[in-house]
């Protein structure tokens, strides 16, 4: 049997899928780093630690070890005077808790003797920190200084290809391309609309498809199963 090709989203399209998630996101919980942020007295420095104790944790997780930490140290100074021991204890059971302790530290450390104790708002300079890479940078880029950056995690990847707006084999590789396609309109929110859309109803294995709000300008692209 001959495969149908593969459909590509039009900006009409994604325009009209953006107008019915922006109405649909408000039904559901609110990621665990925009809640951080929400709450944030330094975003950017708050939304930098959240996201690295974010990396491979369940969002529960993340958000208890945030506000156990911030209740007890809030900027650079406060947590480098934590013995690590501590530090690790506040953050624990994030994933690898005991190494982002260190790159914590040394984090606060590079904020206070290069950028006087402030999170830069440059990518560069951000990805240069340990434990940071493009999606936590464009993570504070955006939710911490409400810059434009586009971050691109699982979710954002996986749907954004299954939509057919791009076809992309990793994270960094969306990024780009997104940069290139996506109305720059879109790029602080971006994030923020899939992964909710993600973790509620555009799920990796079998997505419920018939409760999607806009299944009907989807092509489902690599789509095997669905509810």
């Amino acid at each position: 049997m001959k495969q149908e090709p593969e459909k590509k989203m039009t900006q009409t399209t994604l325009a009209k899928i953006v107008a019915i998630l922006v109405q649909k996101i408000k039904e559901w919980p609110v990621p665990v780093v925009g809640i951080i942020a929400n709450e944030a007295i330094d975003k950017p420095f708050e939304v930098l630690i959240s996201t690295i104790l974010s990396l491979r944790t369940k969002d529960k997780t993340t958000l208890e070890a945030s506000l156990r930490l911030f209740k007890v140290a809030r900027t650079p100074k406060a947590i480098l005077n934590l013995d690590l021991k501590k530090l690790q204890d506040l953050i624990y059971p994030v994933s690898f808790f005991r190494n982002k302790a260190v790159s914590i530290q040394k984090t606060c450390s590079i904020l206070i003797d290069k950028f006087q104790g402030m999170v830069p708002n440059n990518m560069d300079d951000l990805v240069a920190l340990p434990g940071v890479g493009r999606k936590t940078a464009n993570l504070v880029i955006t939710l911490g200084f409400n810059d434009y950056g586009i971050c691109v995690d699982t979710h954002v990847h996986r749907i954004s290809n299954r939509w057919g707006l791009i076809k992309t084999k990793d994270a960094d590789e969306s990024e780009l391309v997104l940069r290139k396609i996506l109305p720059k309109k879109y790029w602080i929110k971006y994030n923020d609309w899939l992964v909710a859309f993600g973790q509620n109803l555009c799920q990796p294995v079998s997505p419920h498809c018939s409760l999607c709000p806009v299944e009907k300008y989807c092509p489902k692209i690599d789509v095997v199963h669905s509810r």
